[in-house]
């Protein structure tokens, strides 16, 4: 009986109930750019989308918000859609208005420091898993040789993508690239080399026609995110 139980406690996902849940809820309250939700978010720190109805069925996107506090955000940025020739929403957040927290939560990226270590992360948890390779090109194109927090928050909103898993130095981090802040974090056991910038299939990350490619270390880059 123990040998059986033993077998179901390691066929369980690795990570299970790592991740925090989307959330669907509405605005309370607004006073500028603080808010009151009507219902939380599981971690503070987690971004969303407030959708706003302008009657008539049409609705839209008017801003990003973050939890700052159980119960409570703020409006962290207004820009959902850039376009040169389109207008910037203005529409003030107010009571009433939908909100979505952890808004395509779905979807992760995972930046890691090998290929074993990205297959068992990736293996242990059923999400959309958006390849490393495409945000090396990404980098590549934007001319940066390794990742910020600048270049994953613009990478997540071009490729619609919520969170970014990233494997430090024994322990797995959560980053929601639009709040740019650590919502969740647990123990893992990490290799001690480690490719730089992360894992791929590239063997670098070409950085610019005139520069070189970026050099230094994965762990180092990892906890600076």
């Amino acid at each position: 009986m123990t040998k059986i139980a033993l077998i179901l406690l390691t066929a369980l996902p690795l990570f299970a109930g790592f991740f925090p849940s989307t959330v669907h809820t509405s605005v309370a309250s607004a006073k500028g750019n603080a808010l009151t939700l009507r219902s939380s978010f599981p971690a503070n720190g987690m971004s969303g989308i407030v959708i706003h109805n302008y009657g008539h069925d049409l609705e839209a996107i008017t801003a990003y918000i973050a939890q700052t506090s159980r119960g409570k955000a703020k409006v962290i940025s207004r820009d959902i859609i850039h376009h040169d020739e389109l207008p910037t929403i203005k529409t003030p957040v107010r009571a009433g208005d939908k909100v979505i927290g952890g808004y395509l939560y779905n979807n992760v990226m995972l930046l890691a420091p090998d290929a074993d270590t990205y297959a068992k992360v990736t293996s242990s948890y059923s999400k959309n898993w958006i390849h490393p390779d495409l945000f090396a090109i990404y980098l590549s194109k934007k001319g940066d040789g390794f990742p910020t927090k600048e270049n994953l928050a613009d990478f997540a909103k071009d490729y619609q993508i919520g969170l970014i898993a990233i494997v430090r130095k024994n322990a797995l981090v959560l980053l929601d690239p639009i709040s740019g802040k650590i919502i969740a974090k647990k123990t893992i056991h990490a290799p001690s080399k480690a490719q730089f910038p992360f894992y791929m299939h590239f063997k670098e990350v070409r950085s610019g026609w005139f520069s070189k490619s970026g050099s230094g270390n994965y762990y180092q880059t990892m906890e600076a995110l």
